[in-house]
């Protein structure tokens, strides 16, 4: 018997990185998934790598596409949250437009429009999780942007489990994980990532299915809410 036999979990920003591994970790949890995007070709591309769940296209800053599709789901027992749903400037405070620091603030409100749509149509006993990271607590220079949209991430977890409660809700918050979000680096992924395990206790960069084991946690022990739980080597360690 799997943890989530029968139940109906849908994740938002599934057809890559930590949301997709935990959309294939849910399955085999035994539930039924929907996995969302807003890039159609991912959708695509994830569709034929993964029959046994339903991807859909929609944006987080569509609420009547997000609409759509909890209705379709019908009674969700576990929404996650992974989008991203922002484009993010990696640059100091000061040399950013007033426009490039609110963008980073998108990932946010595509997190509320998952709320606000998603909500009417839990379980009781349902969960919600967020994906946060420990930039929200421990920022380095030129993240001011990505630290203050975790920040306001885990601050809406505390205060959404106050007033949705029974339903749960919680976050995750990853150290540096090895997805494509950081093929940016090319050729010099492996290596620069090597270089930056040596700066983390475990001695190495996390994978996404270490994050979506902390997710799987999150959708299946009922007495957990309010809560970040952080995967992140030990990074946020003094």
């Amino acid at each position: 018997m799997g943890k989530l036999d029968n139940q109906n979990v849908v994740v938002i920003g599934g057809t890559s990185g930590i949301g997709l591994a935990a959309a294939v970790l849910a399955k085999e949890a035994g539930a039924n998934v929907w996995a969302a995007s807003r890039s159609e070709d991912k959708v695509a591309a994830c569709s034929g790598a993964n029959p046994d769940i339903q991807f859909v296209q929609v944006d987080t800053h569509d609420p009547d596409g997000l609409k759509s599709l909890f209705e379709k789901a019908g009674t969700i027992h576990h929404i996650v949250g992974a989008a991203t749903g922002a484009n993010r400037t990696m640059a100091p405070f000061m040399d950013q437009t007033d426009e490039q620091f609110r963008e980073a603030f998108n990932k946010f409100w595509g997190y509320t429009n998952v709320t606000r749509q998603g909500v009417p149509f839990m379980a009781e006993n349902g969960s919600l999780t967020f994906v946060s990271g420990t930039p929200a607590r421990k920022c380095n220079p030129g993240m001011s942007s990505v630290s203050c949209t975790g920040s306001a991430v885990e601050g809406l977890t505390r205060a959404l489990a106050l007033e949705l409660a029974p339903k749960r809700v919680n976050a995750v918050a990853p150290g540096m994980i090895d997805t494509a979000m950081h093929d940016r680096f090319g050729d010099n992924k492996a290596e620069i990532f090597e270089n930056m395990g040596k700066n983390i206790p475990l001695g190495r960069v996390g994978q996404a299915s270490e994050v979506a084991e902390a997710i799987l946690l999150l959708m299946t022990n009922p007495y957990v809410t309010g809560t970040t739980i952080d995967v992140d080597g030990g990074a946020l360690l003094p």
